[in-house]
């Protein structure tokens, strides 16, 4: 094991190091911040063999350019549909190989997908805030927007050729154009067609999106009663309604406290899906109950689970066993 030193040769907007977020510091109005997909994320370091929250890098639509200046690393990627450029060969997302000195690797938009992540067979060394290498957006806290110049360090970096080839890409990764949603905590505020309009109509993806959250275009359902409630705790997946009617969907970074009305809480099982839209994409809201939401987590839940397991023990076969040899 040795170190391998990257330097990045272009990152659009967005592009940043993240890991298995901050939780628990909400009470102190610090986000958990995060992988926007995080089962995605997850996948990739699993593959490696690295514990799942291990930091990565979280690429955008903007794309990222990398160059290996020394050493030797095995890479994964995973997330959106994206294109995979590395030493000559062009390959998609889901997979795992090794990068070595003089090679160049660069992740862009494929056919699918807004969010795909980039994990290293060690330990990329990046600051840390709070215990967590997680990038808060607007502060820049954690380990920062990678930017055009920048180098990297991996600490530790191994070969794992073991490892190397295809990642299978779970139907549940794709992105979800129907979300499920229970109402509330705040539909008193709305009357009884602006909740039809808001389950009932159809809703856009639109460019006002961040890793805080994402704007929707579609009908006005404007609150019908006065905003002064008191501010209140927030989480990710709050549907919240500003004065001019539009929806606004929380994601990784949002506000930990706020005083618009939230008319429906997303399912947190259906949020790294649906964060995989593009912009203009269309996406439905269908209500569920209370009940029925938990038995949808506790399923989901399971699910990946069952499937992080299957992939970690999968790569932990020589490749010879894996094709039955």
């Amino acid at each position: 094991m040795s170190g391998t030193v990257l330097s990045v040769g272009f990152a659009g907007p967005h592009v940043s190091v993240q890991d298995g977020g901050r939780p628990g510091l909400m009470r102190y109005g610090v986000p958990g911040s995060g992988a926007m997909d995080r089962r995605s994320f997850a996948a990739a370091n699993i593959a490696l063999g690295n514990p799942a929250g291990a930091p990565g890098i979280e690429i955008s639509l903007g794309g990222l350019a990398l160059e290996c200046l020394s050493g030797t690393v095995s890479f994964a990627v995973a997330g959106g549909g994206f294109i995979v450029e590395h030493a000559g060969t062009r390959r998609s997302s889901w997979t795992v190989a090794t990068l070595r000195a003089g090679e160049r690797l660069t992740v862009r938009p494929g056919p699918w997908g807004s969010w795909c992540y980039l994990a290293f067979a060690g330990l990329l060394r990046s600051p840390r805030w709070l215990g967590s290498a997680s990038t808060h957006a607007i502060s820049g806290f954690g380990g920062g927007r990678l930017a055009t110049g920048a180098r990297l360090v991996i600490a530790d970096a191994a070969r794992r050729e073991e490892r190397e080839g295809s990642i299978p890409c779970p139907v549940a990764a794709r992105p979800r154009r129907e979300l499920r949603v229970t109402m509330g905590p705040q539909q008193r505020f709305f009357s009884a067609e602006a909740i039809s309009a808001f389950l009932s109509g159809t809703w856009r993806m639109t460019d006002a999106w961040d890793r805080m959250g994402v704007r929707l275009a579609g009908p006005s359902i404007a609150p019908h009663a006065a905003l002064d409630m008191p501010s209140e705790p927030i989480v990710r997946g709050s549907v919240q309604i500003a004065g001019d009617g539009v929806a606004t969907v929380l994601l990784a970074d949002h506000q930990t406290t706020g005083g618009y009305p939230k008319i429906a809480t997303v399912l947190d099982c259906d949020l790294d899906s649906f964060v995989q839209l593009r912009p203009r994409d269309a996406v439905a809201f269908r209500p569920v109950s209370p009940e029925q939401a938990i038995s949808l987590s506790r399923t989901a839940a399971i699910g990946a689970a069952t499937y992080f397991r299957a992939l970690s023990n999968t790569r932990q076969k020589p490749r010879a066993a894996a094709r039955g040899g």
